[in-house]
């Protein structure tokens, strides 16, 4: 082929470290925006984001030429450096270390852009905890649950 095509959906989710409840609705927005400008610095799209005060959901298209875990890490690094630069958290901003992510079929990503765009009215009924091991479920990804969250956790 004289042209490379690609359509690589992923839906990201990682949470504040230790799962602290830092973000705030007064500036997630401006954070999603953020991280969005981010992404494009990998050639890579986000298409939907969402979550709440502990962690977060992308919906991102990536692009071919950059490993899916150089992206994350990019769009992480900056993040949590513009937080802590734009003095939007009492004290320092971090991300967990490691994070999820899933491949999204081109036919399941309307679903799962509702998903995230709902993640307000969805932890009115589940905590993030419970929210993450569900997926990891759903996706048939093994895992040992005392090495799934960081060990201190702030509530």
């Amino acid at each position: 082929m004289s042209a490379t095509h690609h359509g690589i959906l992923i839906h990201v989710v990682f949470s504040t470290r230790f799962r602290r409840p830092l973000i705030r609705d007064l500036w997630r927005d401006e954070l999603f925006a953020f991280m969005g400008g981010v992404a494009k610095e990998h050639k890579a799209t986000i298409l939907q984001s969402g979550g709440i005060e502990d962690h977060v959901h992308l919906l991102v298209k990536i692009h071919p030429s950059f490993a899916i875990a150089d992206t994350i890490k990019h769009i992480k690094a900056n993040s949590s450096r513009w937080i802590n630069a734009q003095h939007k958290t009492r004290q320092r901003f971090e991300w967990q270390r490691g994070y999820a992510a899933f491949s999204v079929s081109p036919g399941m990503s309307d679903s799962v852009k509702q998903y995230l765009a709902n993640q307000q009215r969805h932890h009115q009924k589940q905590d993030f905890r419970e929210e993450y091991l569900q997926i990891l479920r759903r996706h048939g990804i093994a895992y040992d649950e005392r090495y799934v969250f960081d060990k201190e956790v702030i509530t």
